[in-house]
C-alpha cells in the first residue's frame, strides 16, 4: 500500500475513533424522526438496486455502527460487513445481530481478502471515503459474474454536500473526514461502464434533511418527491442511489 493510501487509511481510522467517542448516529443525523425515515428509504434504495433477497450472499462495505447492516439483514440475506474502524465495529457488534447471518470484519476494503464471490456488494455513504478506482476493481474481484452493486452516496452538486467538502476544515463540518469526497453521477457512471458494469442506474434522491422538524416532515417529503421528478432540479438532491450489474465476463 502506497504512502498516500496509508495516510488515507490512518485518517479514516482516526476519524472513526472520533466518531465512536460521540453519539455516532446523532452526528450522522440518523436518530431524528426525519433521519430515521431517510435511513429506511436509503436502505430500501440500496437493497432494491442490488436486488438483495433472502439467502443472498452479500458484502457490505463500511458498515460503521451497523445501523444499515441491521436493515439489510432484515431481508434474510447472509451478510459479511467490513469496516476499517475497530471502535465503530464495537458499536456494530452491540446491536447483537444474528451471528449465523451477519459477520463483522475489521478490514481496509481496497486491499482486503474476503471469501467470495458475492451476489451483491452494497454500502451506505462509503465509496466517497475510498480510492474509487481501486474500490471498483476490488468490487469486481469479489462479485460473481452477473452480480450487482447497490450504494447510496453524497451528491457533489448538492449545495450542503459541496460546502462540506470545500470547507471541511471548519468546525461545523467536523463530521467529515479529511479525504472524503462526493460524486457527480455521470462521471461515476462512466467509471463503472469502463470497468465492465452494465445496467447502470445512478439516480439523484433525498431532499429530507435529518433536522427537519417533525410537523414539517410530511410537507418536505411531498416537495422532495416533486423535485426528484423535475429535470434539472433533481440534480441537486442530497444523495445518489447507485445500482449496476457486473458483466458476465467479469
Amino acid at each position: 500500500m502506497g504512502s498516500n493510501q496509508n495516510l488515507r487509511a490512518e485518517h479514516e481510522v482516526s476519524h472513526g475513533r472520533w466518531l465512536a467517542e460521540q453519539d455516532t448516529e446523532k452526528i450522522w443525523g440518523w436518530n431524528t424522526p426525519a433521519g430515521r425515515l431517510r435511513a429506511q428509504r436509503r436502505a430500501q434504495r440500496i437493497v432494491d438496486a442490488a436486488r438483495v433477497q433472502q439467502n443472498s450472499h452479500v458484502l457490505e462495505i463500511g458498515c460503521g455502527t451497523g445501523l444499515f447492516t441491521a436493515m439489510f439483514a432484515a431481508t434474510g440475506a447472509n451478510i459479511t460487513a467490513v469496516d476499517i474502524s475497530p471502535e465503530l465495529l464495537e458499536k456494530a457488534r452491540l446491536k447483537n445481530l444474528p451471528v449465523a447471518q451477519v459477520t463483522f470484519l475489521e478490514k481496509r476494503f481496497e486491499d482486503c481478502e474476503i471469501d467470495g464471490p458475492f451476489d451483491a456488494v452494497i454500502g451506505s455513504s462509503i465509496l466517497h471515503h475510498l480510492d474509487i478506482d481501486q474500490s471498483i476493481e476490488r468490487i469486481k474481484a469479489l462479485l460473481k459474474p452477473g452480480g450487482r452493486i447497490g450504494f447510496a452516496e453524497p451528491n457533489l452538486l448538492n449545495p450542503q454536500v459541496y460546502l462540506e467538502r470545500k470547507f471541511q476544515y471548519l468546525p461545523m463540518f467536523a463530521y467529515t473526514s479529511p479525504d472524503e469526497t462526493a460524486f457527480v453521477r455521470w462521471k461515476l457512471a462512466t467509471k463503472l461502464r469502463q470497468a465492465g458494469f452494465l445496467d447502470i442506474a445512478i439516480e439523484p434522491f433525498d431532499w429530507l434533511h435529518p433536522f427537519t422538524p417533525k410537523p414539517l416532515i410530511g410537507a418536505v417529503r411531498l416537495i422532495g418527491a416533486f423535485l426528484e421528478a423535475v429535470p434539472g432540479a433533481r440534480e441537486f438532491s442530497g444523495s445518489l442511489a447507485i445500482g449496476a450489474q457486473l458483466g458476465m465476463g467479469g
